[in-house]
């Protein structure tokens, strides 16, 4: 992993419903409800009888956003005019409108005029969940509700959060529980789901993460496996990873709690593959487990423009789904 969310904010959130909460919040979302039914004239969207759909996730314009050559509102646009029919939101894009009702009513209609599907949001900044400190986990819950009812709004399945805290695997990780329990007791009033992503520290070991998820026992709360999110600690006054866990082993652990997938990318070949990671094997390991959802496209890479290295990665998705199918 070349770049990360991390090096800007340091805890985050995703979660994600099951099949049949997002079901019943499609019906009450009459815009979603309306989108849904108009989508199906592009490449992609005529694939739904493929095992997994593609999505694009609003990290892979990070630098394209914080230059500020490109509004957040626009991102649905993009986004269909790459072929790609589903979006994954970054918080940190339009951090202070959680709660105003006007601008969440613009993206939706955005994203209907683009006939673009919102399927979650990624949460930074609201405080880490494993916080062994009980006031401080109980806020990062806290700052989370308002992401909710928000991602319940734009007629999304989940947000994305992080499972930060410092300490010892065995303290974090109970912090981890009571905190991801807490939040997806209040998501699941909203029928929205809360999924972890391996997003460094003990996140980024993937037993400790699917015994987090074994623990909690809560059908809203699941996993976002990412294909290059797993360096567990850093070199001191670097970025360079010091401990790295085998992602194969990882995803593979992650993938019977993931409610969304993520495909990580960074550097390619002259055949147009990943050079390091395994895009073939690591699709067969979610395919494996069953999984037909989305799987985000996630370019951090620094050889492409972030719009060719999208279109790089959506090539490569496509080709090894053939190629598995």
């Amino acid at each position: 992993m070349k770049t990360s969310r991390r090096h800007f904010i340091r805890s985050s959130a995703i979660a994600t419903i099951g099949a049949p909460m997002l079901l019943a919040s499609c019906k009450q979302n009459t815009v979603q409800a309306s989108l849904d039914k108009s989508i199906g004239n592009t490449v992609e969207n005529k694939v739904d009888s493929e095992w997994f759909k593609i999505s694009l996730a609003q990290w892979s314009l990070h630098k394209t956003f914080f230059a500020d050559k490109l509004d957040h509102l626009d991102f649905a646009a993009k986004a269909r005019s790459l072929d790609i029919g589903a979006i994954e939101y970054v918080n940190q894009f339009f951090k202070t409108k959680a709660e105003d009702t006007a601008y969440l009513d613009e993206m939706n209609k955005r994203a209907a005029d683009n006939n673009v599907k919102q399927l979650l949001i990624m949460i930074d900044g609201e405080g880490g969940l494993g916080s062994i400190d009980n006031d401080e986990r109980q806020e990062a819950v806290n700052k989370h509700h308002k992401w909710v009812r928000a991602a319940k709004h734009l007629g999304c399945h989940s947000i994305r959060v992080n499972a930060y805290g410092e300490g010892s695997a065995e303290d974090v990780g109970k912090a981890a529980v009571e905190g991801l329990a807490k939040l997806s007791e209040y998501a699941a009033q909203e029928n929205i789901n809360i999924i972890v992503e391996n997003h460094g520290g003990h996140s980024s070991n993937g037993a400790w993460l699917a015994n987090v998820m074994k623990q909690v026992g809560m059908d809203n709360c699941g996993t976002l496996p990412d294909f290059g999110n797993f360096c567990i600690t850093r070199k001191k006054g670097s970025w360079d990873c010091k401990e790295w866990y085998d992602k194969y082993k990882g995803v593979r652990e992650m993938m019977p709690y993931a409610k969304a997938v993520s495909a990580k990318a960074n550097v390619f070949d002259d055949n147009g593959n990943e050079s390091e990671i395994d895009f073939s094997q690591m699709l067969s390991i979610v395919k494996d487990h069953g999984y037909s959802g989305y799987v985000g496209i996630e370019y951090e890479g620094k050889d492409f423009s972030e719009l060719d290295g999208i279109i790089a990665t959506r090539d490569l998705l496509r080709k090894v789904r053939k190629s598995l199918s």
